[in-house]
C-alpha cells in the first residue's frame, strides 16, 4: 500500500496549483478576509469553467469524468491555498445526495444548476441548544395538505444569508426516538418567514443563525422518506467525518520555514540556525506528513470500495489537533511577533502565524467535536458499547 500520486493525477495537480497562484492574488486574499465570508461568485464559476469544481463528476455535469484521486488533490490545494470554496462544497455534497436518493423532479431542477454554478446550497443541521448532537433537533415540520410549515433555528449555518436554499433537518415525528423522527428539507432562502442573523467567529469568518417562522414549503422538497432524515444526513456525514485538516499545517509550515530562515536584521542569524527552533518546525512537518497519510488512507479506501467508517474520523481528529498544536507552538516560538494581526505588513509573514491560530481553535469542531469523532471511532470501529 502506498499513497504516491500516479503521474497524471500528478499533471493534474499541478495545473490546478498554478491555476490558484494565478487568480488568487493577495488582493483577492484580503478582500475575502475582511468579508469574511468563504464564497466568491466569480471565483466558483472559474472552477466550473475549468473543470475543477467537481473533477470526478461525469461529463455532462460539469466534471471530467476523473477518479477519486484527482478529487482529493483538488480538496488538498483548496486547502492549502485557503481558497473560498466552503459554499462550493456543501453545494457539491447536497447535489451528489440529490442525484443519488432525490426526487426525479428535485434531480432535474437542482443537480445541473448546481453543478454550473446557477445555484448554492447551504447546510442547517446544528441548533443552539443542541451542540454536535445534531440528531436532538428541535425545528419542527408539520405536515399541512401538501406542505409542510417549519418553525425553529439552526445555529451556524455559514452563508446562509447568501445561499439561494438551505439542507434543512426537521423533526416531523417528535413521539418518536430522536434518531427515528427526522426528516430532510431543501428550503428555498426566498421563502417568507426565514431570517438569518450574522454571527462572527474567533477566525473573523461569518456565519449565520437562522430562524423559520411558519415558512412553508411543498412535500416536492423533502429529500428521501418521511422520518428518514437520519438516514439521508448520514450520507453527508460521511464525507465531513472522513476529512483531513494536514494541508492547513503545510500552510503553516510553509510560512514558519519562511520565518526561519529570514535573517532578522544584518550581521543575525537567523532562527533556523537554532536547534529548538528546527526541532519544533520538523514536528510539524512529521504532523502535517502523517495527516496527509491518514487522509489518504480514507482515499484509498473509498477505492477499494471500504467505507472509512472509523478511519475518517481518525484523520479528522489527528490534523485537527495537530493543527491547533502547531499553530500554539509556532506562535509560542515567533514571540510576541507572532500574535500581530493577520494582514499587518510589518507583522512576520504579514500575520498569518496569528490567522491560523485562531482558525485552528475552531477545526476541532466543525464536522463533529473530537469527542464525537472519538465515540464513533469506539463504536464502530472498535465495537465498544455506547
Amino acid at each position: 500500500m502506498h499513497f504516491r500520486l500516479d503521474s497524471e493525477t500528478t499533471a493534474f495537480r499541478d495545473e490546478v496549483r498554478a491555476y490558484l497562484q494565478e487568480v488568487l492574488t493577495p488582493e483577492f486574499e484580503e478582500q475575502t478576509y475582511r468579508s469574511g465570508v468563504a464564497h466568491d461568485d466569480g471565483f466558483a464559476k472559474g472552477l466550473i469553467e475549468k473543470g475543477y469544481f467537481a473533477p470526478g463528476w461525469p461529463v455532462e455535469f460539469g466534471g471530467q469524468d476523473r477518479g477519486p484521486w484527482a478529487e482529493q488533490v483538488v480538496k488538498e490545494l483548496m486547502m492549502r491555498f485557503d481558497a473560498p470554496v466552503y459554499l462550493s462544497e456543501t453545494t457539491r455534497m447536497v447535489a451528489s445526495i440529490i442525484r443519488a436518493i432525490g426526487s426525479p423532479e428535485l434531480q432535474e431542477r437542482i443537480v445541473p444548476a448546481a453543478m454550473n454554478g446557477d445555484l448554492t446550497i447551504a447546510l442547517g443541521f446544528t441548533e443552539p441548544e443542541c451542540g454536535s448532537d445534531v440528531a436532538a433537533a428541535a425545528t419542527r415540520a408539520v405536515r399541512d395538505g401538501a406542505d409542510w410549515v417549519i418553525n425553529g433555528s439552526k445555529m451556524f449555518t455559514t452563508n446562509g444569508h447568501i445561499a439561494d436554499y438551505v439542507f434543512l433537518l426537521a423533526r416531523t415525528s417528535p413521539e418518536k426516538p430522536k434518531h427515528k423522527g427526522l426528516t430532510m428539507f431543501l428550503v428555498p432562502l426566498d421563502s417568507t418567514g426565514f431570517e438569518a442573523q450574522a454571527v462572527w467567529t474567533l477566525s473573523g469568518e461569518r456565519t449565520n443563525i437562522t430562524f423559520y417562522s411558519d415558512v412553508r414549503v411543498g412535500d416536492q422538497w423533502r429529500i428521501g422518506e418521511i422520518d428518514g432524515g437520519w438516514q439521508v444526513l448520514g450520507l453527508s456525514l460521511q464525507d465531513e467525518h472522513a476529512s483531513g485538516w494536514g494541508p492547513h499545517i503545510a500552510r503553516l509550515l510553509d510560512h514558519a520555514e519562511r520565518w526561519a530562515q529570514t535573517a532578522p536584521a544584518e550581521g543575525c542569524r537567523p532562527a533556523i540556525a537554532n536547534s529548538d527552533v528546527r526541532r519544533r518546525i520538523a514536528r510539524v512537518a512529521m504532523e502535517a506528513e502523517v495527516s496527509e497519510l491518514l487522509l489518504r488512507r480514507c482515499v484509498w479506501m473509498s477505492e477499494q470500495g471500504r467505507h472509512p467508517v472509523a478511519e475518517g474520523p481518525m484523520s479528522k481528529i489527528f490534523s485537527t489537533e495537530a493543527l491547533e498544536r502547531a499553530s500554539q507552538d509556532i506562535v509560542e516560538l515567533v514571540g510576541p511577533d507572532g500574535v500581530r494581526s493577520f494582514l499587518d505588513p510589518t507583522a512576520p509573514e504579514q500575520g498569518r502565524f496569528e490567522q491560523l491560530l485562531r482558525f485552528s481553535l475552531g477545526t476541532t469542531i466543525y464536522a463533529g467535536t473530537s469527542e464525537v469523532q472519538r465515540s464513533i471511532i469506539a463504536q464502530r470501529g472498535l465495537g465498544l458499547p455506547r
